[in-house]
């Protein structure tokens, strides 16, 4: 996509940095990098300070970039539960389709289980009559006082948004659109499945709906402050690893929902192609998570996606992830064990040693401690470590397990070492490849501290 004359930039927005990276297209070729601490209840603003700081504080200069941008915002507010008001409409009787589910259960022979949350509480949930067969031809007219009474209904409820979800509509959308076409309230957030994702199998494409209509103000919202702050177009990953222009992604929010990893696994691809390699085992390791992928030849991608406990029926670059980053927390679980993560400092208030007020160790403090980094580092801005703080938030842990602070720092690293290794195994060996046949590429801004040792224990 980059244009001639036109410099490019790229923005990672991740959970605990905003990665920047400007490429100046002139008579020489000329690559500058930034890097801010991420604001996660209003991602916008690092990257208006970001660009700011590398010189382009006002429309005129902006004009002349092409931005391509990669969010989290759809990522981390599904995976917190940050989701707007929601109506879901289907068919009569079929209204506790998402809440049903697949009854597939994450541990087979766990004798307790949690309870899979209720996407849409059931007071939210509304039902029309109206009917397409499996053949596509109509068995129940969709009456105008079916339509009236979802409408007065709404306008009840007060909904921020509105999935519409009926039975073979992806045979035939005309009773879906009829029910769009009589909402017609700018007000609201409306998708249809028939438009998001058109394919049999009406819990995945209700579950694909409501994520879109659910995330869409979220999205939306952040776009358009993005859009207005910049004043300038946006190109936005997605997760198939494609870009659309911000408009669009602010329609489609349910496929963002991979959008700042797939960016990276593009990169690892056109950097085989230069080098004459194909095979790729990749390993992204950031603040909050770390994603793991395999790339044999081309980027695989996947119908069958999940985020958190939703199953996802868009397309979407084939991935692993877990809860391991650099800020994940290490701890003491109730049987006396250490462990690490998931739960993570993230951005605010981040590992002890940032000095911003986080008390609980984190993988960072850890390589911190052992100096695997060092207090003179810079890692975003001015914000410097500080290895007192990083030893005065293990110092508890290393009381507890009766260890030194040091020899607690590298119990961290390992566990965390630990988890990652079995991600890049689920992806490789679990699934019939020999790990010797890739090329283990690192990237995030903590795969550099753990990549040497993951590759050993591979």
């Amino acid at each position: 996509m980059p244009l001639p004359n036109r410099n490019v930039l790229g923005i990672d927005a991740g959970g605990t940095f905003t990665d920047f990276v400007l490429v100046e297209l002139g008579p020489e070729l000329r690559v500058r990098i930034h890097k801010t601490l991420s604001t996660p209840d209003a991602p916008e603003k690092a990257i208006i300070q970001g660009m700011e700081s590398l010189g382009f504080a006002d429309d005129k200069a902006r004009a002349a970039l092409v931005i391509v941008h990669g969010s989290t915002v759809a990522t981390n507010a599904t995976l917190e539960g940050k989701f707007a008001r929601t109506v879901y409409i289907s068919n009569r009787g079929f209204k506790d389709v998402l809440s049903l589910g697949r009854q597939t259960r994450p541990s087979l022979y766990a004798l307790e289980f949690p309870a899979q949350p209720e996407p849409v509480p059931s007071e939210l949930c509304l039902e029309t009559g109206g009917r397409i067969a499996a053949d596509g031809s109509t068995l129940e007219d969709l009456t105008d006082l079916d339509i009236e009474t979802l409408i007065s209904a709404l306008k009840e409820l007060k909904p921020e948004a509105v999935a519409v979800n009926l039975l073979f509509s992806f045979l035939d959308e005309s009773f879906e659109k009829k029910i769009v076409d009589a909402i017609a309230n700018p007000d609201l957030f409306v998708s249809r499945s028939s438009e998001v994702l058109p394919v049999y199998k009406e819990y995945e494409r209700g579950i694909a709906t409501w994520l879109n209509a659910s995330l869409g103000p979220v999205v939306s919202g952040y776009v358009g402050r993005l859009k207005t702050a910049l004043q300038t177009p946006i190109q936005i990953m997605q997760s198939s690893g494609e870009t659309v222009s911000s408009e669009a992604a602010a329609k489609s929010a349910v496929n963002l929902l991979l959008s700042g990893p797939a960016g990276g696994l593009n990169a690892i691809k056109y950097i085989g192609e230069q080098i004459g390699e194909e095979n790729f085992i990749s390993f992204d390791m950031g603040g909050t998570s770390t994603d793991v992928a395999l790339i044999e030849g081309r980027i695989a991608t996947t119908n069958e996606g999940h985020i958190g406990p939703y199953p996802v029926g868009v397309p979407m670059v084939d991935m692993h992830t877990i809860g391991a980053g650099g800020g994940s927390i290490a701890y003491i679980d109730r049987g006396g064990i250490l462990q690490v993560g998931p739960k993570s400092a993230g951005a605010a208030p981040g590992p002890a040693c940032y000095g911003r007020g986080g008390a609980e160790p984190t993988v960072t403090d850890a390589n911190l401690v052992l100096g695997r980094l060092v207090s003179e580092s810079k890692l975003a801005g001015d914000l410097s470590l500080n290895s007192g703080l990083a030893r005065g938030a293990i110092e508890p842990l290393a009381t507890s397990l009766r260890l030194t602070i040091e020899e607690t720092a590298l119990g961290i690293i390992r566990i965390a070492n630990q988890h990652m290794s079995r991600a890049l195994r689920l992806i490789s060996v679990n699934r019939g490849h020999d790990p010797r046949d890739f090329q283990l590429v690192c990237f995030g801004g903590a795969g550099g501290l753990h990549v040497c040792e993951l590759a050993e224990s591979m």
